[in-house]
């Protein structure tokens, strides 16, 4: 047993003692949306620093605490807060709660993300619903020996996006009358925000979103067989012949104004999730 799997069983035992009913679905807030699981009916709540192992949330904005509740009959977890590259992590590190998610038996994992627009179609407010997504940060959590009881050694990445998943989410938001778009999110490591060049050669080549996170967990999450909705909240649309400065106080004002809607969206997602999907 490795190093990495040895403190994920750790952390995942000490939340299994403090439970009796086990999550199956999870989900990871981002920048200015950590406070978004609010619609859970909490049994259970912990600071990062109190779980074994776990690494703590830097950044403003991210609360740095996990969430056991329910919505319902169903049963969730919750980090307000996500680990990032340009914090100084390593891989292992930024998913480490996928891992976690995965010895506790989640299924199904909703990520949401603050993101940067490329497609000029794009406002600022909008939910994008992930299609695919373009790693650009020069980091895989599997390099190094895979772990068996994990997953495969190369585990396929066609169908990274739960195409079920984004159908449901995306005919919610239609009913719901939100702006919701659909899209290729590119990850970068950050935190230099992109210059007009970078986002010229991003548009080329097919993004209409950029970030600094989620392509890791999202790797870790196929290979740990846990179906995946990703959805980006639009904070600015990049326009690099007119480039207009960005401050990060921008970015979380304008994704704490849709957090209402993304927190609305991501509940009635949960609760349309078909029982059978879970077991």
């Amino acid at each position: 047993m490795n190093n990495l799997k040895e403190k994920v069983l750790v952390a995942a035992r000490f939340l299994m003692q403090k439970t009796c009913k086990l999550p199956r679905i999870g989900v990871i807030t981002g920048t200015g949306l950590g406070y978004s699981s609010k619609f859970l009916e909490i049994s259970h709540q912990f600071e990062y620093t109190d779980i074994p192992h776990f690494p703590v949330s830097t950044v403003e904005s991210h609360v740095g605490r996990l969430i056991l509740g329910n919505l319902g009959d169903k049963e969730v977890i919750a980090f307000q807060g996500r680990f990032h590259l340009y914090e100084g992590y390593v891989p292992s590190e930024v998913i480490f709660p996928i891992r976690v998610m995965q010895e506790l038996g989640v299924r199904i994992l909703i990520l949401n993300n603050a993101s940067g627009g490329l497609n000029p179609a794009f406002s600022p407010g909008d939910i994008m619903i992930i299609t695919d997504h373009i790693n650009l940060t020069g980091e895989n959590p599997l390099i190094g020996k895979n772990e068996e009881s994990w997953g495969n050694r190369f585990p396929d990445m066609s169908r990274a996006y739960d195409k079920k998943l984004a159908f449901l989410t995306e005919k919610i938001a239609t009913s719901e009358a939100f702006s919701i778009q659909k899209g290729i999110y590119a990850g970068l490591k950050g935190p230099s925000l992109e210059t007009p060049a970078e986002i010229r050669f991003l548009q080329f080549i097919g993004a209409e979103a950029v970030g600094f996170s989620t392509v890791q967990e999202v790797i870790a999450a196929v290979h740990a067989g846990i179906r995946v909705l990703g959805l980006s909240t639009i904070t600015n649309v990049h326009n690099p012949e007119t480039p207009l400065p960005a401050t990060v106080e921008e970015i979380i004002a304008v994704a704490e104004t849709a957090a209402p809607q993304l927190k609305q969206l991501i509940k009635t997602v949960i609760e349309q999730i078909d029982d059978k999907e879970l077991s």
